[in-house]
């Protein structure tokens, strides 16, 4: 397996609304290609009609699945923050991997794999994925293994903070 494009994937919150967002980069975390949803405004109802299964259904089915799908270049892997998305990995055929570090939860539900901590970093960084994609887990390590000796896998997610508020600042002033 090679690693060539590199999906980030996240959620951005604000008060009232979630935005998702993906970067894709290179496998040296050089940017591609940028999208951001509109603004998820759950209603009171659809709250009580979800209950506890909102977020996931928020993550799933309205940021990761319309994002990946609108995407333009040929995924070799998707990482994630939050273990929500690991849900659409029953969904679509990209392997969603969830990266985190130690100050990270770990769902306990899933296979884990601590990688070395990057450039100097104190805290490692833990892998994790589904049930259904364990088998894999070992050999998509092994490539971010490599990767994450010159890069820092949490970086990226930084950046899709920083332009999730740029883009929620934009639109207020709108």
């Amino acid at each position: 397996m090679e690693i060539k494009r590199i999906a980030f994937l996240e959620t951005y919150k604000t008060e009232n609304s979630v935005m998702g967002v993906v970067m894709v980069t290179d496998a040296q975390t050089k940017p591609i290609e940028f999208r951001v949803t509109s603004s998820i405004n759950p209603t009171n109802f659809q709250k009580v009609l979800y209950g506890n299964v909102l977020h996931e259904h928020i993550a799933v089915e309205l940021v990761a699945l319309p994002l990946l799908e609108a995407v333009n270049e040929e995924l070799d892997l998707i990482l994630v923050k939050d273990p929500l998305f690991l849900g659409a990995n029953e969904k679509q055929n990209t392997r969603i991997v969830r990266v985190f570090n130690g100050s990270g939860n770990a769902t306990h539900n899933h296979s884990q794999l601590q990688l070395k901590p990057a450039n100097g970093k104190p805290e490692p960084t833990f892998l994790e994925t589904s049930k259904n994609l364990e088998g894999e887990l070992k050999s998509i390590y092994d490539i971010l293994a490599e990767i994450s000796e010159n890069r820092d896998l949490l970086e990226p997610f930084d950046r899709l903070t920083m332009a999730c508020e740029q883009v929620h600042l934009k639109k207020t002033k709108d």
